[in-house]
């Protein structure tokens, strides 16, 4: 019996609630890599991009905007 035809066999028992774990499960087994991949690089492209990424402020700043001076 492969891998395939045996989780399909456990599949049968699964209790209908925690079929959605498996499919979850499944679901990011099989996610688009290309996709993720593209998704990964635009977060870059946006921080490289990013005018105030090399901003930086004091201690003493940040507590004052956060109202803890």
């Amino acid at each position: 019996m492969s891998n395939r035809e045996l989780c399909v066999k456990l599949l049968e028992n699964v209790p209908d609630y925690k079929i959605g774990y498996v499919l979850a499960y499944i679901q990011g087994l099989t996610a688009d890599e290309d996709a993720d991949d593209a998704f990964c690089e635009k977060l870059v492209d946006e921080y490289e991009n990013d005018p105030e990424k090399d901003v930086s402020y004091t201690l003493e700043d940040c507590k004052k905007e956060w109202g803890l001076s």
